[in-house]
């Protein structure tokens, strides 16, 4: 069965920094764009940044420059370095996978915690 388990949220202070880390099972994880989405209260669920099979990578302009999206293929693991946080970051983040041959299988991990105060 799938699961996706994530680790690496709590609270930072603005200008500093946490690291997300989602572990996949059950996934064929080579095949999958893996990544992170975001959902603030009252927002819509957005995505943060994502990386493909192919090494590529696409970044929520509101974090490009201060986050890094990262996968280690051999532990089934993408981690999320975030920098220079922000108050507006707070939100859930989830961990997210879609194998790229069988669209419709889309997978979420069940979210973790990022605050920074204002």
């Amino acid at each position: 069965q799938v699961d996706l388990v994530e680790s690496g949220g709590g609270l930072a202070q603005p200008g500093g920094s946490l690291r997300l880390s989602c572990t996949t099972y059950g996934i064929i994880f080579n095949i999958n764009v893996v990544g992170w989405y975001r959902q603030a209260p009252g927002k819509q669920r957005e995505m943060v940044a994502i990386t493909n099979p192919g090494g590529g990578t696409s970044y929520d302009v509101a974090v490009k420059g201060r986050f890094t999206i990262s996968r280690d293929n051999a532990a089934s693991t993408v981690y999320l370095q975030m920098n220079n946080l922000k108050p507006e970051d707070t939100a859930v983040y989830y961990c997210y996978a879609q194998s790229v041959r069988i669209v419709d299988n889309m997978y979420w991990g069940q979210g973790t915690q990022v605050t920074v105060p204002s």
